[in-house]
């Protein structure tokens, strides 16, 4: 009997490692969006921890992002405002990750495959066409996060959440009114 249930775990390990090894690689949102649904589908949090992966998405995207302007870009402006995103985003970012600890809920590790291309393709950018391309994507994205963060803030179930969400909205609209401001300059 031993040997029967050892040979079945073994062909079971061998049959997963296979499967694994043969699937595609789905990108770190996904992993955490799933693990998420495996622990929350069906509780009232379920869209808060899919809130809480897209802030984390967005957030190292822009921290990201904020690292390649101090990097690349021409005006001093564009760097400064750059150095601002890396510096506040990592801070939020930092506080989301000992929420979400604390929540139980998984958060992605990596950039998404979207955001990974938008980086990819505005790191290929060179001078004033990379500063006004980085100004065009952080006023687009700070609309998004703002839309998004304010849902949260009104609509989340768990109480931290929709405290730390709304408690994010200051600094988000003053990232957008600076980044809007420094792309009516760049026009």
């Amino acid at each position: 009997m031993k040997k029967i249930t050892l040979s079945a775990l073994f062909l079971a390990s061998i049959i997963t490692f296979s499967s694994c090894n043969s699937s595609e690689k789905k990108d770190s949102t996904e992993v955490a969006e799933d693990a998420n649904e495996a622990k929350f589908d069906d509780t009232k949090l379920e869209d808060d921890t899919e809130f809480a992966v897209g802030a984390a998405d967005g957030g190292m995207f822009e921290v990201e992002l904020g690292k390649l302007a101090e990097k690349n870009a021409v005006s001093r402006e564009v760097k400064d405002f750059g150095a601002m995103m890396v510096k506040d985003h990592s801070k939020a970012n930092d506080e989301l990750k000992a929420l979400a600890s604390q929540k139980n809920i998984t958060l992605p590790d990596s950039l998404s495959e979207d955001k990974q291309k938008k980086y990819n393709d505005l790191a290929e950018k060179k001078g004033t066409d990379f500063d006004k391309a980085y100004v065009s994507l952080m006023v687009d994205d700070h609309k998004m996060d703002i839309k998004e963060f304010e849902e949260a803030s009104k609509d989340a179930k768990d109480a931290e959440v929709k405290a730390w969400a709304a408690g994010k909205l200051p600094a988000l609209n003053h990232h957008l009114e600076t980044v809007q401001s420094l792309k009516d300059k760049l026009k």
